[in-house]
């Protein structure tokens, strides 16, 4: 059952606010020279249709409505005043709830982009925190689910496929459609290799795509100066 809001009963998020804090924690990692976050462009970051998972189409006022539900929660804070035209939107996400920054990487990758297996987390993760090898990324998922009260849990085996996934619990329980109940037997080397392989070139996809949108922001910015 769920309440009013769209959030589960004793869950910390809906399917908005997991999207909003989600997006600004991806955003003050990735590109922190335009972030804290106005409306429109955190409207526009969790919309967008990389690294999301569902995608969605929220409006400014769903966000708008949200952003106060959260800011009641003390997680998401206004930066106002000075030069500055229109409000800003930061995360206190990780100070408020007592995460490092591993461990809010991976949530931020959970939240925007649902559950995925350890090895995808880490090639998807390390736009913002690298991972060595991938015992780092076992050991983090495992504090998280193991935490007094657990905010990651490990899904049985999926149909078809070699791996678990883990999911985030900030939402409440994570839909198990799908799934097996048997606990998964050992990969084969091959096929893990080719997971780190592709979860390698996804990585390197996005730091290119996003290089080329921080070149075109910079290029803006400089035409604008002779306006």
């Amino acid at each position: 059952m769920q309440e009013h809001s769209g959030r589960s009963a004793g869950a910390l998020f809906n399917e908005v606010s997991e999207r909003i804090v989600g997006a600004l924690i991806e955003k003050s990692i990735t590109t922190p020279d335009y972030y804290p976050m106005s409306l429109n462009a955190l409207t526009s970051a969790c919309n967008q249709k990389s690294n999301r998972h569902p995608v969605v189409a929220f409006d400014e006022k769903t966000v708008a409505r949200t952003l106060d539900e959260v800011r009641e929660l003390g997680l998401v804070r206004v930066v106002s005043g000075g030069d500055q035209r229109v409000s800003k939107y930061r995360h206190v996400f990780d100070e408020q709830l007592g995460f490092n920054a591993a461990e809010t990487a991976v949530l931020c990758e959970l939240m925007v982009r649902g559950a995925q297996t350890a090895g995808e987390l880490r090639g998807r993760v390390s736009r913002m925190h690298a991972f060595d090898e991938l015992a780092q990324m076992q050991q983090v998922l495992e504090n998280l689910c193991n935490r007094p009260e657990p905010v990651v849990v490990r899904l049985s085996r999926q149909q078809g496929r070699k791996e678990s996934r883990y999911a985030h619990l900030l939402a409440g329980a994570p839909e198990t459609a799908g799934e097996e109940g048997a606990t998964p037997g050992p990969s084969s080397p091959m096929a893990h290799l080719e997971d780190e392989r592709l979860s390698r070139l996804e990585a390197s996809h996005e730091q290119l795509r996003q290089e080329i949108a921080d070149l075109r922001q910079q290029l803006e910015t400089f035409r604008q100066q002779f306006e």
